[in-house]
């Protein structure tokens, strides 16, 4: 590996990012691309961990769909289990006389129990099919209002929409260079106002002959904006107060960069603060390119159209 840059005691760290020092006990990045923290926790039990409200509530919406089916169908599946194993006697109107068919017909009886539905034709008569058709019925009940809470909370969530530019630039700038990426709200009606930034870089270093993280404030061209109708191009002047001043791409590399992304805002939607994080490693930086233009005037010069599919679209530039 090569060689990385020694520690600058003149530039400012930030020593407040949650993060530790030891270069040796990372694996990986510290930020993932969606804002979730590069991290596993062992040393606990699994029910200690994981929060499963907290889990349901930000899990994809497929994952979350696909848990709701899993369970629909296997808690009927244990109840059915129940119903055939205290005997066909308990449950009355059945017009299979046994084997699949009947098995196809207590399923579909408790599915009816479990959402109160209740055709009719088949009902509990014994004291056991009564008891457990009760238990049901309940449990129906308490999943539903269980998923509706769940659905309300998915739903009435405050999110931020916003996309990122899926690279870093190292563009020239004014009479300098500069680090560049720009984000923008992909979504329709849902301003976002009082947005904030901050960007800090963690970078090993060599200090007293050892491998060590630092964390840094990166100066921004602009650390605020009212509001956000458009996309942001984000920009550090790369100077001398910059941790990167003379940084080619093998010194990024070997310095393992990675740039920390934090973004606040208010949805005046929702009426409340929104938070989003994202990160870029030094994989994900290029140098010599800029970002072209992502919005146009309308055809009738009354409009401006922002393009979202150019978020990520840069040009190359000849190698100085």
């Amino acid at each position: 590996m090569s060689a990385f840059k020694k520690y600058n005691p003149q530039l400012k760290t930030n020593n407040d990012t949650g993060f530790g020092s030891l270069a040796s006990n990372y694996g990986g990045r510290f930020i993932n691309k969606d804002g979730s923290f590069n991290l596993r926790r062992e040393g606990s039990s699994l029910l200690r961990r994981i929060g499963i409200y907290q889990k349901l509530l930000t899990i994809p919406t497929w994952k979350f769909i696909g848990l709701i089916l899993i369970f629909y169908f296997i808690i009927n599946i244990i109840f059915t289990t129940v119903y055939l194993f205290i005997g066909p006697g308990q449950l009355q109107g059945m017009l299979s006389s046994g084997g699949w068919p009947r098995i196809k017909e207590v399923f579909y009886f408790s599915t009816q129990t479990f959402t109160t539905l209740g055709y009719g034709r088949i009902n509990p008569i014994g004291d056991a099919a009564n008891i457990i058709s009760s238990l049901e019925a309940l449990t129906g009940f308490l999943s539903f209002a269980i998923a509706t809470g769940l659905i309300y909370g998915r739903f009435s969530k405050p999110k931020s929409y916003l996309v990122f530019s899926d690279y870093a630039l190292i563009s020239p700038y004014k009479d300098k260079t500069a680090l560049m990426f720009r984000f923008a709200i992909y979504k329709e009606n849902h301003p976002l106002s009082n947005i904030e930034i901050r960007v800090n870089a963690a970078m090993r270093v060599e200090e007293n002959s050892n491998s060590t993280y630092k964390f840094y404030d990166l100066v921004l061209e602009r650390y605020k904006v009212d509001n956000l109708p458009m996309n942001w191009t984000v920009v550090h002047p790369i100077d001398e107060n910059s941790p990167f001043h003379n940084f080619n791409e093998e010194d990024m590399a070997a310095g393992d960069v990675e740039i920390y992304v934090l973004i606040t805002g208010f949805d005046e939607v929702f009426s409340s603060p929104v938070l989003r994080r994202t990160s870029y490693t030094y994989r994900e930086m290029k140098f010599n390119a800029k970002f072209v233009p992502m919005y146009r005037e309308s055809e009738d010069g009354m409009t401006t159209i922002l393009q979202m599919h150019k978020i990520n679209e840069i040009r190359e530039l000849e190698q100085r």
